[in-house]
């Protein structure tokens, strides 16, 4: 390898022969008193070549400070075909007449590809639309075209996955049906009994087929593919949908409870037989048991395969779906207890007051779920992080990559349906960077470049060149590190790598 002195001599050996100053005068500045002068030779073959240049470090920051970049370096960007169809309106066989420039593609596994000037697209585009006043026309029509295209594909994919989700869910669909044939026997008790506790039944059963209403139409849109406004998804649908019912249905639910409870006990009216009611209640006690066991079995297994406890997966809402029936179950069991016990006793006493107190419980059975579901779901559309262990998990991952030098200001959220948003900032190692990028170069082909240069001009060339190269290889080090990321964590869905 080359000594460093070699390699800025090289570059920079000629820079004292032009001038810094406004006065046009060509020829080498004049060393103050007390500085000697900087000598490099180099070898190469048979040629020698010796510069003297006293401060070239002063001489080279005058001449890049001095230089202004205008058009005349701008106009010799890249733009690659597709980015020339899209933003120029143009068509492929408008490309066919410009100049065609092959350039090297930075991933390993893509074969170099083809680029053009971009003063050269634009003047085909204005040859082609005559005005810039008639490409913009151009743009805004076909982005209009374009987006209603994509809002037609995204609602048809919507009617077919709500169609999919809310058919093929045998767990919500099921419990619609159940929790609408509980409602319908019990509001027909209400009506031959009189109840109050068995009132306040039928109405916790219709909010359940409510919010299951609520919550299959939550899981259809969950699933839908991302667009140009939610370009992270809908996966927070379920939250939102669960949100609602704890807010609405489940409040609206708690207050007619109470207010029916109220009623009752402010003006107590006598009660007719109770053994329709009594059948009925241990009917929904049966169905309400068996999905309870269900819920509770599959939050287990969930819970299971995330590492967490049972307690730790309900109150952290990872399934919302999961965890709202498994508190629905549960409180219409307990309410179906509740209201049967407090009916019995009015049976024993005849007193209608323990009717009415049952049916105060049962509202604020109600309310106690809606809270609890305003307060999970609320914690979820927040942004909550994953555990602190996968954290770490993904943070050793990247600080063990070679080109990484340390990791800064880390955040994982949970986005809902097992999908996980990574984001970090990545002070990557600038030396492994570059010594990557001259693995894949001719060495000795970057040496005679080297030597070939004379002018500040073609040192600006050379460097502008590679530092382009660099940087794309760069680009390759963060989408790598991206890739294996996703590879290794599947519930990653979503990496932003900053770099530092």
């Amino acid at each position: 390898s080359l000594p460093d002195c070699r390699v800025v001599s090289l570059g920079l050996g000629k820079v004292q022969y032009y001038s810094t100053s406004d006065t046009g005068k060509d020829g080498p500045p004049k060393p103050p008193s007390g500085d000697a002068p900087f000598a490099a030779k180099v070898v190469s073959g048979a040629a020698q070549l010796e510069f003297n240049f006293p401060l070239w470090s002063h001489a080279v920051r005058a001449v890049l400070k001095k230089r202004e970049y205008g058009a005349k370096y701008t106009q010799n960007n890249f733009i690659t075909a597709v980015r020339a169809m899209n933003e120029f309106c143009l068509k492929p066989s408008d490309l066919e007449q410009l100049r065609k420039i092959r350039r090297r593609s930075p991933h390993d596994d893509t074969e170099a590809f083809t680029v053009f000037l971009r003063s050269d697209v634009e003047a085909k585009a204005l040859d082609v639309w005559g005005s810039h006043e008639a490409l913009a026309r151009e743009r805004n029509l076909r982005k209009e075209v374009e987006r209603e295209y994509q809002e037609n594909i995204f609602r048809n994919q919507r009617l077919l996955q709500e169609y999919k989700d809310f058919w093929g869910n045998t767990k919500v669909s099921s419990l619609l049906l159940l929790n609408g044939l509980n409602f319908f026997f019990k509001l027909l008790a209400w009506v031959y009994t009189g109840s109050a506790s068995m009132f306040s039944e039928a109405i916790h059963s219709l909010a359940d087929t409510c919010n299951q209403a609520l919550l299959a139409l939550g899981i259809s849109q969950s699933v839908r593919n991302p667009d140009a406004v939610h370009p992270y998804g809908f996966s927070n649908m379920r939250y939102i949908a669960s949100l609602i019912s704890g807010v609405g249905i489940f409040m609206m639910g708690a207050g007619l409870s109470w207010y029916h409870g109220i009623m009752g006990l402010l003006h107590p009216e006598p009660i007719e037989s109770l053994l329709w009611a009594y059948c009925i209640l241990a009917g929904s006690l049966v169905s309400e048991g068996a999905t309870l066991l269900v819920a509770i079995n599959e939050i287990k297994r969930s819970a299971r395969q995330q590492g967490l406890s049972f307690y730790e997966y309900v109150m952290q809402s990872r399934d919302p779906s999961t965890n709202v029936v498994l508190l629905e179950d549960a409180a219409a069991v307990l309410g179906v207890i509740l209201a049967a016990g407090c009916m019995g006793l009015t049976s024993l006493t005849g007193n209608p007051a323990y009717d009415s107190l049952g049916s105060l419980g049962v509202g604020t059975l109600l309310g106690t779920v809606s809270a609890f579901l305003i307060y999970t779901n609320t914690e979820a559309l927040l942004g909550r992080s994953i555990q602190a262990e996968r954290v770490q998990k993904l943070t050793e991952f990247l600080e063990n990559d070679p080109a990484v030098r340390a990791i800064h200001d880390v955040k994982a959220t949970d986005m809902g349906l097992s999908k996980v948003r990574f984001k970090a900032e990545v002070d990557f190692d600038g030396r492994v960077v570059t010594r990557s990028y001259l693995e894949k170069q001719d060495i000795d082909q970057i040496l005679n470049d080297i030597q070939r240069v004379k002018t500040p001009e073609e040192l600006e060339n050379f460097m502008l060149k590679h530092g382009e190269n660099i940087i794309d290889t760069l680009g390759a080090e963060v989408d790598r590190l991206e890739k294996e990321l996703k590879q290794r964590n599947p519930e990653v869905r979503h990496v932003d790598l900053e770099i530092l």
